[in-house]
């Protein structure tokens, strides 16, 4: 068991299933635009090369990725993530690997044709479709689609949901925009204070910073904070957060986003995890038993 005072929480992979939505949509921007893509499962690579918090500046490594194996770029998207690892992650990794293995006529070539805001365009239209284009974007939207934001299903149950509020004060940090984030934290129930969440809009680094968790730690009055990820980040964001704040940080990885099954758990463990879960279900059942801590529920 772990305790803890305060449980963190990340929304994608963790409360909803954004296998059909976000993912799908990073895959379905780049080919809209590029008539050329990856398939969905190497998306998992790019996450584990760390610094894609972001799925706009992801779809953007993607974009660049095709555009620069068309123009004679020379690594596998296997290889290709590995190498943004090493150089640091993100897309200034990304950029950096297509710098060193592009001739600079093709890399100038290349640049040209990678219209980032387009595809962040593409992104929002496919991912909220035309209503909430129009209501969040306000623009008119150039595609006809639902919205890939009505394909996530919901992870957290109503009984995970009430055990954690009953006995647990909960944050969030998440990569989404904050209306994003609010329409997923509607959907499964859950109320959390903007003073208690962080989002893509707050002015903070993204993960694995542990900026935002530090500072939801200080807020939630937290001596031991559990952070709930999907990603090797969200790892290393509370591994950060351990190393340069004076409380308890504990990152807690589940099996319902990109890293699953056995693999996927080995890969938390190498991370450091602190456990490793199937699903935020299983969290009340991890923690410190709640019959002996006092009450922290908003309503007690």
């Amino acid at each position: 068991m772990i305790d803890a005072d305060a449980v963190v929480l990340d929304i994608d992979g963790v409360l909803v299933d954004v296998a059909d939505s976000y993912r799908r949509a990073i895959v379905e921007s780049v080919e809209q635009i590029y008539d050329d893509t990856i398939d969905r499962e190497s998306i998992q690579l790019f996450k584990n090369a760390g610094g894609f918090n972001n799925d706009w500046e992801l779809t953007y490594a993607v974009a660049l990725y095709v555009l620069a194996r068309d123009a004679g770029f020379p690594l596998s998207v296997e290889t290709f993530t590995e190498k943004i690892s090493a150089s640091g992650g993100g897309l200034t990794g990304a950029e950096a690997v297509v710098a060193d293995h592009l001739d600079p006529h093709s890399r100038e070539a290349v640049y040209a044709d990678w219209d980032r805001a387009r595809l962040r365009d593409v992104f929002q239209e496919l991912y909220l479709g035309g209503d909430l284009y129009r209501e969040l974007e306000a623009g008119t939207p150039t595609l006809s689609t639902a919205g890939y934001i009505n394909d996530e299903p919901t992870l957290l149950t109503a009984e995970t949901r009430e055990a954690l509020t009953d006995h647990y004060d909960v944050g969030v940090v998440t990569g989404r925009p904050a209306a994003e984030a609010d329409i997923a934290l509607d959907r499964v129930g859950l109320d959390v204070p903007e003073r208690h969440r962080f989002t893509m809009d707050d002015p903070a680094p993204g993960k694995p910073d542990p900026t935002a968790l530090v500072t939801l730690a200080d807020r939630l009055d937290a001596e031991t904070v559990v952070f709930v990820g999907d990603t090797l980040d969200d790892i290393e964001t509370a591994i950060n957060a351990d190393e340069t704040d004076a409380r308890r940080y504990h990152g807690i990885g589940v099996l319902t986003g990109g890293l699953t099954g056995e693999t996927g758990r080995d890969a938390y463990e190498q991370a450091g995890a602190a456990a490793v879960i199937e699903s935020v279900n299983e969290l009340p059942e991890l923690l410190a038993d709640v019959t002996g801590k006092p009450d922290r529920s908003r309503n007690a």
